[in-house]
């Protein structure tokens, strides 16, 4: 009886939060190391202008911070001589994302509801481009929009200077909406940003400042195209792009990043939200030793999984080519999650006990 309780009880925690990814500064001199170790092991997520200019050294280190009482992610750019990774010379880029080798969990796929989270603080002479001075952006890996992306948060030079949201439906961006920079400068705050990705999805945004969880912002649409034609999936990006059109806007900036969450919304019994069959997978049996198998009429519902730890941490992927079942024998006694996948799309997920 007291394993069945515990069973119950563990049950109940994790099918509230399914996947997160915390990205927190440790002030031990290997910077890059550590966002790359947290956003993609065995990839590289960072984007700065080392480039042009290796005397300088690494773009973005780490600060302990005295208001946050913690360590910080500082991020440089230079007025000159920056640029965009030695590619692009019209504008200068520094920040850091997740891609195609970033664990499965921090991949946005339809139907999937996810939390992002974020500390920053801009300096309280900061000066924003009239083109564009990129903070935050959401965009596509794959498909015909992905240079176009879906969200970006962009500070614009004006009377007042703004901060921004800009929203691209497809190839077009138009501000959806818009408030003075001024507050920001000099304070951290804390942006909420929650998406449901899809056709028909969800987007809501929130700013306050850390010092009196003052809004400086707050933004809700529950019906908007969260989503990129033919796109592999979306994915997040931070730090300072600018434009060079107007340069003498700009000057040399450092902002502060930190504390970043990557949290799926979505309960494992959420599936019932996905259209028609896709709420319909079932496997046997589970909790399970050896192999899972599915009935014949469901296995041309995906043609992929991925198997992850209940923390997120993405195990192994396969094709599914015509087999009836998948062998989970090498995986530890515990708690596992499986996504089912049709050309790159969530069709479904489901919690699996390995004995």
């Amino acid at each position: 009886m007291k394993k069945t309780i515990l069973f119950i009880a563990i049950s109940l925690q994790i099918s509230t939060t399914f996947a997160q990814s915390i990205l927190k500064a440790k002030g031990q001199g290997q910077t890059y190391e550590l966002i790359n170790s947290v956003l993609a092991p065995n990839g590289d997520v960072i984007e700065t202008p080392d480039c042009s200019h290796q005397s300088f050294g690494r773009h973005i280190d780490e600060v302990f911070d005295n208001e946050l009482k913690a360590y910080v992610f500082r991020f440089y750019i230079h007025k000159t001589p920056d640029n965009d990774r030695c590619i692009n010379f019209d504008r200068q880029r520094n920040e850091i994302k997740t891609y195609d080798a970033s664990p499965d969990s921090l991949k946005a796929l339809v139907g999937e509801r996810v939390e992002y989270r974020w500390k920053f603080k801009l300096d309280a002479g900061f000066q924003a481009s009239s083109s564009f001075t990129h903070l935050h952006q959401i965009k596509a890996v794959g498909g015909t929009e992905d240079d176009m992306p879906l969200i970006t948060l962009t500070a614009r030079k004006g009377t007042p200077d703004k901060l921004e949201i800009r929203f691209a439906e497809h190839l077009n961006q138009v501000t959806i909406h818009q408030v003075d920079l001024t507050p920001f400068k000099g304070n951290w705050v804390e942006v909420t940003e929650i998406i449901t990705y899809g056709e028909t999805g969800k987007y809501s945004i929130e700013i306050k400042k850390v010092s009196d969880q003052t809004s400086l912002l707050s933004y809700k649409n529950e019906s908007i195209r969260m989503w990129k034609t033919e796109a592999n999936f979306l994915r997040p990006k931070w730090g300072i792009y600018r434009s060079l059109n107007n340069i003498d806007d700009l000057r040399d900036e450092i902002l502060f990043f930190n504390d970043f969450y990557i949290k799926e919304l979505t309960p494992n019994t959420s599936i019932n939200s996905l259209e028609n069959e896709k709420s319909n997978l079932r496997f046997y049996p589970n909790p399970v030793s050896d192999y899972l198998y599915f009935a014949n009429n469901q296995m041309d519902t995906f043609n992929e999984f991925t198997i992850s730890t209940i923390e997120g941490k993405e195990l192994f992927s396969d094709k599914i080519s015509g087999q009836k079942f998948i062998d989970v024998s090498a995986l530890e006694h515990g708690i596992y999650f499986i996504f089912f996948k049709k050309k790159n799309v969530l069709v479904g997920r489901n919690k699996i006990v390995k004995i």
